[in-house]
């Protein structure tokens, strides 16, 4: 009969761990999440991205070159101005030239041609146009601006001579936040109605099921469309916005609430949860408390996903007009202008706010791929 081998016992001063695998094994929920999406490149990227436009958000007016409604007659549909640093093969610094502008008479097209014997040195940090930080202080401090006398429209101008960089600048605050509100409004509705419909059941949860089937029977566009019209022309252009972020909100929340409704159906069932309840937890305590963190990384990724969704929602309807109004300056406000054809083959750069939709969008789906790969750390 052959004895079995017998392992032997580690020495006293060895450690059964090393200190990354004891790292690792001692280490949350949230640490592993963070440590597999850091190697993520591609949603690491989307994220660093994202946080610069929304680190820019409440420095808009300092980081404008001009104010958000400063027009500039003689510069009408003026195009992209190039900064050079190099005149007759001397190095200058940054500098832009002036400009002499003359009328084609056969298009009525305004021409611009660069004037070389006018250079205008470009400034960072310094004075300009006086605007209010935040509608409170007044200030004239810009990041970049120019030599008294000289233009700096590194992104063209529009039909009224406003500095289209500017502009998009101001814009982002709009289109950002209302995803970030919007989604708010949705998470909301969504963990209420789903958290009911999951943990009750019975005819709550016929009901809450019967009436997201409504909503989601009819096309979205329309119904943002009609809603967004039955909002008062008359209407502050602050409550514009905040009903504009409602409808979006109200609209979304019911793909994140079935989401909820079904996690909460296979956790209600888990033995912590029936112990919370044999305690005497009151349901909201245990849907609160125990269930919902349960699926937190979860929601996140939902989250992530969805904000871009009402950001192209807000863009299409401020597009067609039914959204955002003036004095309001939105990404989706600004590609108005842009809905002549003539003026977008003679003027192309009055569509470079939908680069900065595309990109947006863009990162929130490669953040949320990376999210979503990295909320299951085990895996």
């Amino acid at each position: 009969m052959s004895v079995p081998a017998v392992l032997p016992a580690p020495a006293a001063d060895e450690p059964l761990l090393t200190p990354e695998e004891e790292r690792y094994y001692l280490a949350s929920q949230w640490q592993l999440i963070w440590w597999r999406l850091r190697r993520h490149r591609l949603a690491m990227g989307s994220f660093w991205f994202l946080l610069g436009l929304y680190g820019i958000i409440p420095f808009v007016e300092f980081l404008s070159p001009y104010a958000l409604r400063t027009r500039h007659p003689d510069y009408v549909y003026f195009p992209p101005q190039r900064v050079r640093f190099f005149h007759e093969g001397a190095f200058q610094g940054p500098f832009v030239y002036g400009h002499t502008m003359t009328v084609n008479m056969d298009t009525l097209k305004r021409e611009y041609r660069e004037d070389r014997s006018q250079i205008y040195r470009v400034r960072f940090v310094t004075r300009g146009e006086a605007y209010a930080m935040w509608g409170l202080w007044p200030m004239d401090l810009h990041l970049v601006g120019v030599d008294e006398g000289g233009t700096l429209f590194l992104l063209g101008t529009d039909r009224l001579g406003r500095d289209m960089l500017s502009r998009i600048i101001h814009g982002a605050r709009i289109s950002l936040t209302i995803g970030l509100v919007g989604i708010t409004v949705s998470f909301v509705l969504a963990l209420v109605f789903g958290g009911l419909s999951g943990y009750y059941g019975g005819m709550l949860d016929i009901a809450i099921q019967r009436l997201i089937e409504v909503i989601r029977s009819f096309p979205e566009l329309p119904l943002w469309m009609a809603l967004s019209a039955a909002l008062p022309a008359r209407w502050d252009p602050l409550l514009i916005y905040f009903g504009i972020t409602i409808i979006l909100g109200v609209i979304e929340w019911t793909g994140l609430a079935r989401s909820v409704r079904g996690k909460l159906l296979a956790l209600r069932e888990e033995d912590f949860a029936t112990a919370a309840q044999l305690m005497g937890a009151s349901p909201p305590y245990i849907i609160r408390r125990h269930l919902l963190p349960s699926f937190t990384s979860h929601l996140i990724v939902s989250g992530t996903l969805s904000i871009p969704h009402m950001i192209l929602g807000e863009t299409a309807l401020s597009f067609l007009g039914l959204g955002l109004r003036a004095p309001i300056t939105s990404w989706g406000v600004l590609l108005s202008e842009a809905q002549n054809i003539n003026a977008v083959a003679l003027y192309p750069w009055l569509m470079l706010p939908v680069v900065m939709v595309v990109l947006t969008v863009l990162a929130f789906n490669f953040l949320g791929d990376g999210l979503r790969d990295a909320a299951d750390p085990y895996a």
